[in-house]
């Protein structure tokens, strides 16, 4: 898919650069939030194993970004600060809240991803198998965050509604920058 100025699709580069930047994001969102829960609770272990994956997804994007020759986003020092920040914040306030964020966080990326999905079609098989597999394992994010408590974090709808747009602000900012 190529991208002409004025064209309102993505093109696979910014996708490959902000997918880069989220799956990042996502690792230091994790290392926040473990380094304050340590390995003290049981929600400390379930997020450990979603940072794995997170992990994983990062790895390809950082591989994918190496052999296209895409740039990466100049943001990347500000998420890593940024990322950690959320996850040792909502991981403070407690394991609901840190799953809150992980729940409010996947309602974003399946949104995106599906966006993108439905740009892609056909036009880029190695992409669009990537961004539907990690897709699937993000909803399993979601649905592990909300059976872990988070819809009852203080706060909530307040919580979810802020750092979801928070994502759609990060989303928007990595494709360009």
């Amino acid at each position: 898919m190529s991208w002409k100025p004025g064209d309102r699709r993505e093109g696979t580069k910014a996708m490959i650069r902000v997918d880069q930047a989220g799956e990042y994001g996502a690792t230091r969102i994790y290392a926040g939030q473990l380094a304050v829960m340590g390995d003290r609770t049981p929600a400390a272990r379930t997020i450990n194993g979603m940072a794995n994956q997170e992990e994983r997804h990062r790895v390809f994007f950082d591989a994918m970004i190496a052999r296209r020759g895409v740039r990466p986003t100049a943001l990347q020092p500000f998420w890593d600060v940024a990322g950690f920040a959320l996850g040792a914040a909502t991981a403070a306030i407690g394991p609901a809240a840190a799953m809150a964020c992980t729940a409010a966080v996947e309602t974003e990326i399946d949104l995106h991803y599906q966006r993108q999905l439905a740009e892609l079609g056909e036009n880029d098989p190695e992409l669009s198998h990537a961004v539907a597999e990690f897709r699937e394992e993000e909803l399993e994010h979601r649905d592990t965050a909300i059976a872990h408590g988070a819809e009852t974090a203080v706060a909530y709808p307040l919580l979810s509604g802020m750092i979801r747009l928070g994502c759609r602000a990060a989303i928007a900012i990595s494709k360009r920058i």
